[in-house]
C-alpha cells in the first residue's frame, strides 16, 4: 500500500478470541502450561521443530506448520513461516469484508495468537561463537511473525516473554477464550521493543566485526531494570537500564539488604566501584556525589578503610563505601556504625552481612567480581538534540611512562604515591587535585572552575581532617599532588607547596610549562609529567 492509499480502518474489537495459535520459541520455559491452558479452551496449535515436540511430548495436539500451508520446510529450517498463509492468518483483519474474502479465496485460516521468541543471538555472541555461527543465529521468520502480529494487534495477541504467559492464560479464562485490547496492546508495544533491541544487537556486532567504532547509524538496546522512584530530585522520573554487557558493578550486583537504589545511589556506586577496581591492593573507596572523597590502598582490607576514613570523616556521613575484597566482619562493623547510603563489594563473609543485618536501612550490594579498568568499552551521555559517545577511559600511566622534568627526582616513596594520586585523579570531577601519603588521599578538590581553587580546597579538607584526628599538622605536609590536567599557570602548583606538598604529578602540555617547572624547582618540588590527562566532566 502506498503512503498516498487512503485507508480506512474497520473497527476494532475489546475482545479477541483466540482460535488458533502459531507457537515457535527457542526458550521452553513455561510452554506446556502456555499449550495445555490453550487446548483447555479449544485453541487449535500450529508448531513446529523443537517446540511441537514439547507440546506433544506432554500429550498436546500440534499442526505441524508445513501441514497447515500444504508447503514444507526448506532451505535447512530457514523457509518455513515466510508463506502468505501464515501471514495472511496474521494480517487480517477480522471486521474487514474485503479482507475476510480475500481470507476465503485463498484458503487463509485466522491465526489469533502469535508466541515467538527468537533465536539467541546475543546469547550466541556472549559466549565468543565464530563469525558463521553468530550469522546462522539471526532470526528472519521470528521477527516477522512479531512484527506482523504486533502490527495487526487489533485482532491478534503476540507473546515475545514467557514472563507474559501467566497475563495470557489469566484473560483467556476471565474472558472465555479472549483477551483484552489492553492486554494486546500491551503486548505489542513489549513485540516491537524486542525486535528493536535485537536487531540493534544485530547491527552493534556487524559493525564491531567491520571495526567500526563510530557506526553512521547508531543503535542501542537496554533492558529496564528497574523503575525508580524518581531522578536526582523527586520532581523528576527515573529508570534503571542494563545494556546487558555484564560489565560487573550496579548492574550485576546482588543487593543483599536495603531499601530500593534511588537514580543518585546508582550513580555514586558505579563511581566508587569502578575507582576501587584501579588497585590491585587490598583497596576502599568512600564516594559523595560521584567524587571520592577518601581511598586508600594497605596490606589489609580494615587498615585501607581507617586511611580511607581518615582522609574526609565529614563527607563520608551519607556516602558510598566500596571495597575491591571480600567485605569483612571487621571492615563492616566499623561500617555499621556509620550512616551509609551504599556498600559495595565483590563478596562478603556471613559474619559482615549478619553485622549489616543490624542496620536494615543501608544498602549492601554484592557484584560477584571487579570491573576490568583497561577493557575498553563505551560511554555515553545526551545532550540537547543527540547524544556523545565516547570509548571509556581505560588509560593507565606506569612507572615507565613518567617525565622527571625537575632538578629534583621524586624518591620511591614518593613515586608510589604519585602513581596512587594520579589513578585516583582520573575518578575526581574535573578540574582536579588529589593529595596523597602513604598509599591513602589526604585531600581532595573537585569540580572548581580553576585548578588553584581545587588545590586549595583540597589543603583545606587535608588541614581540617587532621584538627579532627588530633593531629599537630596538617596531613598535607609531605604529601604528594596529582592534577588531571596540566597546571596552566603556577598558582595551583604553588598552592600545594604552600599547603606542604613535595612532589607533583600532572600530564604537562601547557604553553606554560617552564613557569611551571621553574616555579617547582624555586620550591625544591619533584615533578613527573604523564603525556595522559584524565578530564572527567
Amino acid at each position: 500500500m502506498s503512503a498516498a492509499t487512503q485507508y480506512t480502518p474497520s473497527p476494532t474489537p475489546d475482545l479477541a478470541r483466540i482460535e488458533r495459535a502459531l507457537i515457535s520459541v527457542s526458550d521452553k520455559a513455561g510452554l506446556v502450561a502456555l499449550g495445555k491452558a490453550l487446548a483447555a479452551h479449544g485453541v487449535e496449535i500450529l508448531s513446529t521443530g523443537g517446540s511441537a515436540k514439547a507440546l506433544r511430548d506432554a500429550g498436546l495436539t500440534v499442526v505441524e506448520v508445513s501441514d497447515h500451508t500444504g508447503f514444507p520446510e526448506i532451505m535447512d529450517g530457514r523457509v518455513k513461516t515466510l508463506q502468505p498463509s501464515i501471514h495472511g492468518g496474521i494480517l487480517a483483519r477480522r471486521t474487514d469484508e474485503g479482507h475476510r474474502k480475500a481470507m476465503a479465496d485463498h484458503g487463509i485460516a485466522g491465526i489469533d495468537l502469535v508466541v515467538v521468541n527468537l533465536y539467541p543471538f546475543e546469547a550466541t555472541v556472549a559466549r565468543g561463537a565464530d563469525f558463521p555461527t553468530c550469522v546462522e543465529n539471526i532470526d528472519i521468520g521470528g521477527p516477522a511473525l512479531i512484527r506482523a502480529s504486533a502490527k495487526n494487534h487489533d485482532f491478534v495477541t503476540v507473546v515475545v516473554d514467557p514472563a507474559d504467559y501467566d497475563a495470557v492464560i489469566a484473560e483467556l479464562g476471565a474472558n472465555e477464550g479472549a483477551t483484552t485490547l489492553a492486554l494486546r496492546r500491551r503486548l505489542a508495544a513489549k513485540a516491537y521493543a524486542r525486535t528493536a533491541a535485537y536487531d540493534a544487537a544485530i547491527a552493534g556486532w556487524f559493525a564491531k566485526q567491520a571495526g567500526e567504532t563510530f557506526p553512521e547509524r547508531l543503535t542501542v538496546a537496554a533492558e529496564r531494570v528497574q523503575v525508580l522512584r524518581y531522578g536526582e530530585n523527586p520532581h523528576q522520573q527515573a529508570a534503571f537500564y542494563s545494556d546487558g554487557s555484564k560489565r560487573p558493578g550496579i548492574a550485576t550486583a546482588r543487593i543483599v539488604q536495603g531499601k530500593e537504589l534511588s537514580y543518585n545511589n546508582i550513580g555514586d556506586t558505579e563511581a566508587a566501584y569502578e575507582c576501587v577496581a584501579e588497585f590491585k591492593e587490598p583497596a576502599v573507596v568512600v564516594v559523595k556525589h560521584a567524587n571520592p572523597c577518601g581511598v586508600a590502598v594497605a596490606q589489609d582490607q580494615y587498615s585501607a578503610y581507617l586511611k580511607a576514613y581518615a582522609c574526609d570523616p565529614v563527607s563520608i556521613f551519607g556516602g558510598i563505601v566500596a571495597v575491591n575484597t571480600t567485605l569483612e566482619a571487621r571492615t563492616a562493623e566499623d561500617l555499621s556504625k556509620l550512616f551509609l547510603e551504599v556498600v559495595i563489594a565483590p563478596d562478603a563473609t556471613p559474619e559482615a552481612l549478619e553485622i549489616f543485618a543490624r542496620r536494615k536501612n543501608v544498602r549492601v550490594l554484592l557484584a560477584g567480581s571487579l570491573p576490568d579498568p583497561s577493557t575498553p568499552g563505551m560511554t555515553m551521555r545526551s545532550v540537547a538534540g543527540g547524544y556523545l559517545l565516547q570509548t571509556r577511559d581505560n588509560g593507565h600511566v606506569a612507572r615507565g611512562d613518567l617525565k622527571v622534568v625537575t632538578k629534583r627526582n621524586p624518591t620511591a616513596k614518593e613515586l608510589d604515591d604519585l602513581l596512587f594520586a594520579f589513578t585516583v585523579c582520573k575518578h575526581v570531577k574535573s578540574n582536579a587535585i588529589v593529595y596523597a601519603k602513604d598509599g591513602a588521599t589526604v585531600g581532595v578538590g573537585a569540580g572548581q572552575m580553576n585548578r588553584r581553587d581545587s588545590s586549595r580546597i583540597a589543603a583545606i579538607r587535608a588541614a581540617e581532617s587532621g584538627e579532627l584526628a588530633g593531629l599537630k599538622e596538617s596531613p598535607a605536609v609531605g604529601s604528594v599532588v596529582a592534577s588531571d590536567a596540566f597546571f596552566p599557570f603556577a598558582d595551583g602548583l604553588l598552592a600545594a607547596a604552600e599547603a606542604g606538598a613535595t612532589a607533583i604529578i600532572q600530564p604537562g602540555g601547557s604553553m606554560r610549562d617552564k613557569e611551571v617547572i621553574e616555579a617547582a624547582d624555586e620550591k625544591g618540588l619533584a615533578m613527573v609529567f604523564t603525556g595522559m590527562r584524565h578530564f572527567r566532566h
